[in-house]
C-alpha cells in the first residue's frame, strides 16, 4: 500500500472515531435527558393534583408521568411487574390501602430529612414506607332547616331511634364508610360495631345509593336529614360550577362528631416510594416538593383538604370550621379491620 493510501486510511479512521465518539456523547446526553422523569402510579383523580405536577415540572425540569387506576389494580400491577416495574411512586387515598401496599412488599422506606421534617410522625408510616400528603374528616352533615346542631353528638348516636327514617347513605362498597366502620371496630370492638350497623340500617330514609355529593343533594331535597360526608366535598360543592351543587351545600351544616369522646374519624392521602424505583432521586425530590408549604397550601386551596405539613395555611373555609379532635387510631388498623367491616355491613343489611 502506498503512502497516500495509508494516509487516507488513517484519516478515515480518525474521522470514524470522532464520529463514533460524537455518537456516544449524543447517546449519553439522550440517556441523561431520558432519566429526568418520575413515574407515578396514582389512585387520586383530582385536577388540583395535575396543577401540582405541572408546577413541579416547571420548577425542576423533571417530567411527571402518570398511570391512573384504582388502588387495588395499581398494587397488583406493581406486584406483577416486580423488578421491571416503571413505577417510582404509588399515590392513593386511605391509610388502610397504604398499609396494604406496604404489606404487599412493594414499597421501601423514605429517608429524606426534609420530608420527615415536613410531615409529623403521626401522619406517616411508622417506618416511613408512606408519607401523608393530606387528610380529610368524615363528618355528619345535616339539614339546616330540620336539624339543630345540638341534636347531634356522635357517630354512635346516629343508630338511636330518634333518627329513624332520617339517614341517607352511600352503598357499603364505599371505602370511606368501610374505613369509618373499621375505625369503630378498632375503638369499640366488633359487637358494638355490629349493633351500630343494624341501628343505622334501621334509620335509613331510602336504600343506600350515590356518592357523597348525592347525600347532600338528597338532604337539600328533603329525602333525609343527616348523612356522612368527607369534608373536602363540602368545599368542592360550595365552589362548584353546578348551581344545584352549590345550593345543596349551602343548605347543609357540617358537624364534627365525637368531640367529647373518641374524636372525629379522619383519613389520609399518601405517597410511597416503590421498592424497585428506577428514578429514586427524582421520586424523593417529588415527595419533598409535595410536602413543601407551597404545595401543601395548593392541596388545601384547590381541593379543600387538610395539609399534613403543620406550617401550611388552610383554606379559609377549613379555618372557619375551627379545630377539631381527631380519632387516635393507627391508620394501619383500617386495613386490619376492613374485611370485618365489609362482613358487618353485609350481615346488617347495609347494601
Amino acid at each position: 500500500m502506498n503512502h497516500r493510501a495509508t494516509h487516507a486510511s488513517a484519516s478515515f479512521a480518525r474521522k470514524f472515531l470522532v464520529a463514533l465518539s460524537g455518537l456516544w456523547v449524543f447517546l449519553g446526553f439522550s440517556a441523561a435527558f431520558a432519566e429526568e422523569v418520575v413515574n407515578l402510579y396514582s389512585a387520586r383523580h383530582y385536577e388540583s393534583d395535575k396543577t401540582l405536577y405541572a408546577l413541579f415540572e416547571k420548577e425542576t425540569g423533571i417530567k411527571v408521568n402518570v398511570v391512573s387506576a384504582n388502588a387495588p389494580e395499581l398494587i397488583e400491577r406493581i406486584k406483577r411487574e416486580g423488578e421491571v416495574t416503571s413505577a417510582d411512586l404509588f399515590l392513593t387515598v386511605d391509610g388502610g390501602v397504604l398499609n396494604t401496599a406496604r404489606n404487599a412488599g412493594i414499597l421501601q422506606a423514605i429517608s429524606s430529612p426534609l420530608v420527615l421534617q415536613n410531615v409529623p410522625a403521626a401522619l406517616r408510616d411508622r417506618e416511613n414506607h408512606w408519607i401523608g400528603l393530606t387528610t380529610r374528616a368524615r363528618v355528619i352533615v345535616y339539614s339546616k332547616a330540620r336539624v339543630r346542631p345540638e341534636q347531634l353528638s356522635t357517630y354512635e348516636d346516629l343508630a338511636s331511634p330518634k333518627w329513624k327514617g332520617r339517614i341517607v347513605a352511600r352503598p357499603s362498597s364505599s371505602l370511606y364508610d368501610q374505613s369509618l366502620l373499621a375505625s369503630l371496630i378498632a375503638l369499640n370492638g366488633e359487637e358494638k360495631a355490629r349493633a351500630w350497623v343494624k341501628g343505622i340500617v334501621a334509620n335509613f330514609a331510602r336504600p343506600p345509593k350515590g356518592n357523597d355529593r348525592a347525600q347532600a343533594k338528597d338532604i337539600a331535597a328533603g329525602v333525609g336529614d343527616v348523612a356522612l360526608m368527607n369534608t373536602y366535598y363540602i368545599g368542592q360543592m360550595l365552589n362548584a360550577k353546578d348551581p344545584e351543587e352549590v345550593r345543596a351545600a349551602q343548605e347543609v351544616g357540617l358537624f364534627f362528631p365525637n368531640q367529647a369522646t373518641t374524636g372525629t374519624h379522619h383519613n389520609i392521602s399518601g405517597v410511597a416510594l416503590t421498592k424497585h424505583a428506577k428514578n429514586r432521586a427524582n421520586a424523593i425530590r417529588f415527595i419533598e416538593f409535595l410536602t413543601s408549604v407551597p404545595a401543601q397550601e395548593r392541596f388545601s386551596t384547590d381541593n379543600y383538604e387538610f395539609p399534613t405539613n403543620p406550617k401550611a395555611k388552610k383554606h379559609p373555609l377549613l379555618e372557619s370550621w375551627g379545630a377539631f379532635k381527631a380519632q387516635d387510631v393507627d391508620f394501619s388498623s383500617l386495613s386490619v379491620h376492613n374485611a370485618s367491616a365489609i362482613r358487618l355491613f353485609a350481615e346488617g343489611g347495609w347494601k
